[in-house]
């Protein structure tokens, strides 16, 4: 299941995924990130445990999928997926 978040047309704001619970011992290596067209990614990081994506803009209304696949240091990839809901506040 994704995670749902809602932010404001105008705000600017990161969003994270906490891959702790499935890496165990396991780090992330690499991070990256999908992000449909619509809403604009300004950063993209990660520590050895968090991916996280900072974002600006999206239309009032709209819902986007934005996917996060990560390769750790043992070699394992795995990808997980949050939505943001879009909502004038």
């Amino acid at each position: 299941m994704s995670q749902i978040f809602e932010k404001d047309p105008s705000t600017v704001c990161d969003y994270s995924v906490d891959w702790s619970y499935w890496l165990g011992l396991d780090t992330i290596s690499t991070s990256s990130w999908k992000v449909p067209t619509g809403i604009v990614c300004i950063v993209k990081e990660n520590t050895t445990t968090h991916a996280t994506v900072w974002l600006k803009g999206g239309s009032n209304g709209q819902e986007y999928v934005l996917t996060n696949q990560i390769v750790t240091a043992a070699g394992r990839t795995d990808e997980r997926s949050i939505r943001i809901r879009v909502r004038q506040r």
